[in-house]
């Protein structure tokens, strides 16, 4: 399963001979000078089901408890908690939010298609480290409405916890886990078209967020389970070509 520990921005090095554009993003070193000690970066925990990817927000979020905390938080903040090891985390945190009432407002959809191709698409390519547009870096998320997302998601990730499980694993490595990125890339592009339907975009949605689930449980259920999902989105897109067109 592919590892990730550069969501700074910044195209990993041994990735610097591809073609495109470098884009820099905020830094996430602590290096310091001499004499000055540096921020002490938080543990990061390990992130392999559904309650611990929410657990791992709401301790970023504080979850209500602190009324002094910002307003708002960056998706860099995010990112620095859930996704610096896998592509599994960060799939999921962009599948949730991709079925969520936020996408009810206007662009959002195709927001969250866009994000999944920037992502999806280095997986299928097989990059180690994936780069992290600067735009989702720098985007802002109400930290209440964050936290009203997370609680609300408490119910199904017991249940849906209770279902994951180390299974045929070998489907969340590659080259399986490259076959992975493509189908999300796929979804994210069925998502396109579905954007201008209420609530179609929903079944893709779901894909993403099964895919997600199954690479960070390294369930290879959930990952074929995703591909079913797909295939859906698939032939949801036909029939509405078919009568629009038709």
């Amino acid at each position: 399963m592919a590892e990730v520990n550069n969501l700074s921005g910044q195209m990993p090095p041994h990735e610097a001979g591809r073609d495109g554009p470098e884009v820099a993003g905020p830094s996430f070193s602590t290096a310091s000078g001499p004499g000055r000690k540096g921020p002490r970066r938080r543990k990061e925990a390990e992130v392999n089901s559904l309650n611990g990817l929410l657990d791992t927000l709401c301790q970023e979020v504080d979850c209500g408890l602190n009324p002094l905390a910002k307003d708002h938080i960056f998706g860099v903040e995010i990112l620095r908690a859930i996704g610096r090891r896998s592509y599994g985390p960060l799939l999921l945190v962009i599948g949730l939010f991709s079925i969520s009432p936020l996408t009810a407002v206007p662009g959002m959809t195709w927001l969250s298609a866009a994000l999944t191709l920037a992502v999806a698409g280095q997986l299928a390519l097989g990059f180690k480290h994936p780069w992290v547009p600067r735009q989702m870096l720098e985007m802002r998320i109400a930290r209440e409405g964050m936290t009203k997302a997370i609680a609300s998601l408490r119910p199904a990730a017991k249940t849906i916890d209770a279902l994951l499980a180390p299974r045929l694993t070998w489907l969340s490595r590659p080259p399986f886990a490259n076959l992975i990125g493509v189908l999300c890339v796929v979804t994210a592009i069925v998502t396109i078209p579905l954007g201008l339907i209420p609530f179609a975009p929903l079944l893709p949605g779901l894909a993403i967020v099964l895919f997600g689930l199954g690479m960070t449980a390294r369930d290879g259920v959930w990952l074929i389970l995703g591909g079913v999902a797909v295939v859906g989105a698939g032939l949801l897109v036909h029939q509405i070509a078919l009568r629009t067109l038709g």
